[in-house]
């Protein structure tokens, strides 16, 4: 019995020793990303301390006064606290919520003409472009179409008798602003991870379908949309890490930092940046480390209701 139990482990081992030679390659070109994670997200961990100091640029990291909790009791007791947070956390949430969906509805409009290699590749590297433009040119962009005198929609308004509206002073319209910026900035690279899942599908499955007289909205909800489930749900649990931050680039340089706005556009990463304008680098840090620990929570939480739900589709 020992015998036996040594070869079927011996056996393991082997089996084991052969899969990773056989992934050695692979392995070997995850190194440089490993690397680079460990020197820019690990290395860097040491400035945690910061949060807990009233750091001072000439004594440096280590020679700066330990005051312990002080700089978490400032954020804490901030009177616009109230107003960051639900902010960062509403918005966040909407941009998953709406970037799934347009994401899925536009992986499964391409996956619809991928016949036409064409068609596809113009439709993929339009919307694919935005992604790689800066928030800064956004910014110009969004002020061109903006601009209280001389913006494209004002000259239309004016062309049409209309009045003129100053968006840079009145809150409401930003919400959906910023939401159809982000929107048209990230959901050409976003569709395209579903685009890749809908072309793995076995094409059995939808001659199958077609057989049995499915059309394309039914080809869509039994074969599509159940094959993208699992995907759909490791995204929207990473997601769920950054629900406690926002995209810097996006709250600042499109509203323009206008105080009138900062009602509907002022988040945790544009409060912080004002703090770092005071030197206010303790604060900045602690503020960084809530949000991880926040991240943290939010993604081991979420994972854990969907294992209870659905294990099967839970990331561990």
């Amino acid at each position: 019995m020992n015998t036996t139990r040594e070869q079927k482990t011996a056996l393991e081992k082997v089996k084991k020793r052969g899969t990773f030679l056989k992934n050695l390659e692979l392995l070997t070109l995850c190194i440089p990303a490993l690397v680079g994670y460990i020197l820019f997200a690990y290395v860097p961990m040491f400035g945690l301390v910061m949060a807990f100091k009233d750091y001072k640029l000439a004594r440096g990291i280590w020679g700066s006064k330990w005051i312990g909790l002080k700089n978490f009791e400032f954020l804490w007791r901030s009177v616009d606290l109230g107003r960051i947070v639900r902010n960062t956390v509403c918005y966040s949430l909407t941009f998953i919520v709406v970037g799934l969906v347009l994401n899925v509805f536009i992986a499964l409009l391409l996956n619809e003409i991928r016949d036409n290699r064409r068609a596809l590749k113009y439709y993929q590297t339009t919307m694919i472009f935005p992604n790689f433009l800066s928030w800064v040119i956004v910014g110009y962009i969004t002020y061109a179409l903006f601009n209280p005198t001389l913006g494209i929609l004002t000259q239309i308004r004016s062309a049409l008798g209309m009045t003129p509206i100053d968006v840079y002073m009145d809150t409401k319209y930003w919400p959906g602003i910023l939401v159809t910026v982000n929107m048209w900035k990230g959901v050409g690279m976003g569709s395209m991870f579903y685009f890749a899942a809908l072309i793995g599908i076995d094409e059995s499955l939808y001659e199958a379908a077609r057989i049995d007289g499915a059309n394309r909205l039914q080809q869509i909800r039994y074969i599509s949309l159940p094959s993208l489930i699992p995907l759909m749900t490791i995204m929207s649990i990473l997601a769920m890490g950054s629900v406690f931050r926002g995209d810097f680039g996006l709250f600042y340089q499109i509203p323009r930092d206008v105080k009138v706005l900062y009602e509907v556009t002022d988040i945790i990463d544009t409060y912080v940046f004002r703090g770092l304008q005071t030197n206010s680098y303790g604060m900045a840090s602690a503020v960084g480390f809530v949000q991880s620990v926040v991240g943290l929570i939010m993604v081991t939480g979420t994972n854990a209701i969907v294992k209870r739900i659905s294990p099967e589709n839970s990331m561990f």
